[in-house]
């Protein structure tokens, strides 16, 4: 009788666990009402319901958890907590939640002061459902749903309505977004590149002002958006636009950080994406024609020979450029090295920065440049998509010695943002100058110099007379030396 008990028991654990994992929230909300010990329940490997639904992404199920009062500081047999877990697999938006203290004291997560850093671009206002990139019935469904949301771009731009009458500097910058009537014509042409952004996030399920009809379960599905590229002259596809100032922005390295952040996340994903698609007509592997597949995140070789086909391949999908970007600290803890280059704005000084290597190779010209509001290169298509064989810390390490001829120590990783222009992680880091003679590498850069802290304030404060100017804030440059005049002298 007693084993049978338990047997019922772990099955009921195993159910909700499950539910939690799938994001299944009606399933959860029922199974903790009439079993509320379920909520610290712990299955395989000391995993929590909250574990479960952090490491999938389901922010309903996490907030409906915490809202039951679960232990957010439970650790799984990794000594990781729902936290922990959330952060590794990329919801900020859950790790945010988790990284909130309700009761209004100084208790902080492990971690959460570096990693809790949400910096411009990284915010993500949608869900992007890439379980739903596969379902074509689906999309070609949301595709004609009146409440769909499209947004175009013109030569990577995205059409936007701006505040300020003549449409140049200044003013708000949002988003121009279409409807399916009014973007039909444009799906049914060739040359137009269609990409599934995602599903609009609701702060509160239970109010909708869709008018999608609902679901089996009788729950209105949020709006989706998708993202059009389209070959039509920008000067026509102006004239689909009912706002005022409509245009599409010229320079991009300025004209993309005046967004909210909500809209800015957003465009960082579109802008990848399309430009991914914008230089890869060809399959890389034996030059024929490719097609668009999985909601625009995959391109396939039409050559049924070709071996990308055969096996796992990482060639068919969007590439993603990782460039370490660093702020050095002298050894005395009070000044940091920062430096510019020719293109920059006179008086501006930025942190260094440079693309992570496939191997450690010392000998190569590179064609990294600095980092104030953009990366720029001149690699191929055929680069690896995600470089292997040098780590974050090397890359640093080498990136700086090789623009300076400063050597570091101990590096330290604090956030990361994407950058869509096109299509780079910026790795943002801190590290310890074990030597401060500097050398130029005047194929990198112009100049670099060790800053005092105060001079450093000075600048980033706007004071009397700054010695130099910084990146804007919504560059992660920015954010490392905001993040560094906050900490005390020493890492």
């Amino acid at each position: 009788m007693t084993s049978l008990q338990l047997s019922a028991e772990e099955e009921m654990v195993e159910r909700f666990l499950d539910a939690a994992a799938r994001g299944d929230l009606p399933q959860v909300s029922t199974l903790l009402s009439q079993v509320p010990s379920l909520l610290n329940q712990m299955g395989y490997s000391g995993w929590t319901a909250l574990m479960l639904a952090a490491r999938n992404g389901h922010y309903d199920v996490v907030k409906t958890l915490v809202s039951h009062g679960c232990d957010k500081f439970s650790v799984n047999s990794s000594s990781q907590t729902a936290f922990d877990i959330a952060k590794f697999w990329g919801h900020r938006h859950i790790s945010n939640l988790l990284g909130r203290t309700d009761d209004g004291c100084q208790r902080i997560l492990p971690g959460s002061d570096l990693s809790q850093q949400e910096n411009y671009f990284s915010r993500e206002t949608l869900d992007r459902l890439s379980g739903k990139r596969t379902d074509k019935v689906w999309l070609e469904a949301k595709q004609s749903d009146p409440d769909t949301v499209y947004l175009l771009f013109s030569n990577l731009s995205p059409m936007v309505s701006s505040s300020q009458e003549d449409g140049s500097t200044g003013g708000d910058t949002k988003l121009c977004r279409f409807r399916y009537d009014a973007v039909k014509d444009l799906l049914q042409k060739p040359a137009t590149v269609l990409v599934f952004l995602g599903v609009e996030r609701r702060k509160n399920p239970s109010s909708t002002t869709s008018s999608s009809p609902p679901t089996e379960e009788g729950v209105q599905e949020p709006p989706a958006w998708f993202a059009i590229s389209t070959d039509e002259d920008a000067a026509e596809l102006l004239k689909r636009c009912r706002e005022k100032n409509c245009s599409f922005p010229k320079t991009p390295n300025r004209d993309l950080l005046k967004f909210n952040e909500d809209e800015a996340g957003v465009v960082a994903q579109a802008r990848s994406v399309l430009a991914w698609h914008s230089r890869y007509s060809f399959c890389p592997t034996c030059g024929s024609s490719t097609k668009l597949e999985e909601g625009g995140y995959k391109r396939s070789c039409l050559n049924a020979d070709c071996r990308s086909l055969q096996g796992v391949h990482n060639t068919c999908y969007p590439r993603v450029d990782p460039v370490v970007i660093m702020l050095v600290i002298h050894p005395d803890g009070n000044q940091c090295l920062l430096g510019r280059k020719k293109m920059f704005p006179a008086g501006m000084f930025s942190c260094l920065a440079g693309f992570i290597e496939p191997g450690n190779t010392h000998t190569r010209t590179h064609t990294h440049t600095l980092c104030v509001v953009n990366v720029t290169h001149s690699r191929d298509l055929l680069c690896p998509r995600v470089p292997a064989g040098e780590t974050v810390e090397e890359a640093v390490r080498r990136e700086v010695e090789e623009e300076s001829g400063v050597k570091v120590g101990p590096v330290q990783y604090v956030s990361c943002q994407p950058w869509p222009m096109p299509s780079n992680l910026m790795i943002g880091c801190l590290a310890v100058a074990i030597s401060t003679d500097i050398r130029v590498d005047e194929n990198e850069i112009e100049e670099a110099r060790w800053f005092p802290r105060q001079q450093v304030i000075d600048s980033l404060f706007r004071g009397a007379r700054p010695a130099f100017t910084i990146p804007p804030r919504q560059t992660i440059a920015h954010q490392l030396i905001r993040h560094w005049i906050g900490m005390n002298s020493n890492l």
